[in-house]
């Protein structure tokens, strides 16, 4: 009497079918994740921005005294307060949003560009005379094969101190649109 074993696992063939539809399954959703990726920088520049001047805003009502948010390159910021000149805290670029292109409304210049606030919480002349930023964009890298994919982000700041984050690309009836 002969006995039958039964066989298990996979035949060479069936793993390399499997392997190939895993292979294209991958290749479809890898520039939606690139999108992902870089819409989740914007994002984290974008937002820190917006925490960096909250903060300048709300330690300038806090401390009662003028207090300076500071771009430095990229999305590096700093805020100090102005007179006696104190660091209260420094965001370096590289935390989360490296490559992320970033324009305010008078354009990054060499040495920054700067807001102060007052200690009511409004927008103030810089010390220097030099005008502040109504608006920060934040749009991706250049170069990117998937532009249409990416979400630029806008930070928007009135003259009374009221910052905002909003959506660029959104019609004005949207709540989302990018107005005061």
């Amino acid at each position: 009497m002969l006995t039958r074993r039964t066989r298990r696992g996979f035949t060479l063939i069936e793993l390399l079918i499997g392997l190939s539809i895993f292979g294209i399954l991958i290749m479809s959703a890898l520039p939606s994740y690139t999108a992902w990726i870089q819409n989740t920088k914007i994002r984290n520049a974008a937002e820190s921005v917006q925490n960096g001047l909250m903060l300048a805003r709300s330690e300038a009502v806090m401390r009662n005294t003028s207090v300076q948010f500071a771009f430095g390159t990229d999305s590096a910021w700093t805020v100090s307060v102005v007179s006696p000149a104190q660091q209260l805290q420094v965001r370096p670029a590289e935390q989360g949003s490296a490559g992320i292109t970033i324009a305010t409304s008078l354009g990054l210049a060499a040495g920054g560009t700067r807001v102060t606030f007052s200690s009511l919480g409004g927008v103030t002349a810089n010390a220097d005379g030099s005008a502040s930023f109504d608006a920060v964009n934040f749009t991706g890298p250049s170069g990117v094969s998937t532009p249409g994919l990416l979400r630029p982000l806008r930070v928007t700041l009135s003259p009374a101190g009221r910052v905002r984050m909003c959506d660029p690309s959104v019609p004005s009836t949207d709540t989302r649109t990018c107005t005061y």
